[in-house]
């Protein structure tokens, strides 16, 4: 894991404020629905659904920033602030970027999970 997958002090921090196991409650309901949250930038990009595409984006900002996966967070603020038109019309690359940086966070948030 390195310091741009989680940031540790905000993984920390939630662990302090939440307690551990509510914590990890949460660990694993975003491990559980972030791929639904990518499917569903996917298909709002592939049907230039702007409301749908934004919606997903945004709640994946917001999680991600909850556990410290900041990378994560910028990108899916990036296609946010982009729109579906915008993203479709330069190439969907940067959706392919966000399912790696999403599979480095679920093997991070995997690791922290199990320490």
């Amino acid at each position: 894991m390195t310091a741009a997958t989680i940031d540790r002090a905000t993984f920390d921090a939630l662990k302090a404020t939440t307690g551990d196991d509510f914590a990890l409650e949460l660990v694993d309901t975003f491990l559980q629905e972030a791929p639904a949250m990518l499917d569903a930038l996917r298909d709002g990009l592939a049907a230039l659904d702007a409301d749908k595409f934004r919606r997903a984006a945004h709640s994946l900002k917001s999680n991600s920033n909850t556990f410290g996966a900041f990378a994560l967070a910028a990108m899916a603020r990036d296609l946010e602030l982009a729109g579906a038109a915008n993203v479709a019309a330069n190439g969907a690359q940067s959706l392919d970027a966000l399912r790696q940086e999403y599979a480095r966070v679920a093997a991070a948030l995997g690791t922290l999970r199990h320490a």
